[in-house]
């Protein structure tokens, strides 16, 4: 299976994620605007990301034939589940230029907490996750062809 579009999209997450952080020391409402943007673009691609992981890979790793890689795959799903929730809340609270603006140290406080825990599960998931699953990719590729009809 190949998980180029997986890690692309980490990418893109964590590069939003070091924009905010530049944009809030130089000013959380000076730059609120551009904060509120940049809330919504990586929004969009992390519903995009548990999407695609929650209707390809994960079903994927349960159909191939390694259990300890499909108990993995199961375990950072139900993990996944409370992070993407307290990700939700956040986006919903922040979405807005108005939203930061008039709570700058409120955004702070909980992007530091909600934006640390989604970027440690996503360094986890680059080193560790993604990596087994590649060195399983030919009976990965094998299920996932076979699953959905590609060749």
């Amino acid at each position: 299976m190949n998980i180029d579009r997986f890690k692309d999209q980490h990418t893109q997450i964590l590069d939003s994620i070091a924009k905010l952080r530049r944009h809030a020391h130089a000013g959380i409402a000076e730059h609120a605007d551009q904060i509120a943007q940049l809330i919504v673009s990586m929004s969009a691609v992390i519903k995009l990301h548990l999407a695609a992981e929650d209707h390809t890979l994960y079903p994927a790793l349960e159909a191939a034939s390694n259990p300890q890689l499909a108990r993995l795959g199961r375990q950072l799903q139900i993990e996944m589940a409370s992070i993407a929730a307290d990700y939700g809340a956040f986006a919903r609270q922040w979405n807005t230029a108005s939203q930061v603006r008039a709570d700058p140290e409120g955004f702070r406080a909980q992007a530091n907490q909600v934006l640390r825990t989604l970027y440690e599960r996503i360094k986890h998931e680059n080193h560790d996750f993604y990596p087994a699953v590649e060195r399983s990719a030919g009976p990965l590729a094998r299920t996932f062809t076979s699953r959905e009809g590609f060749r």
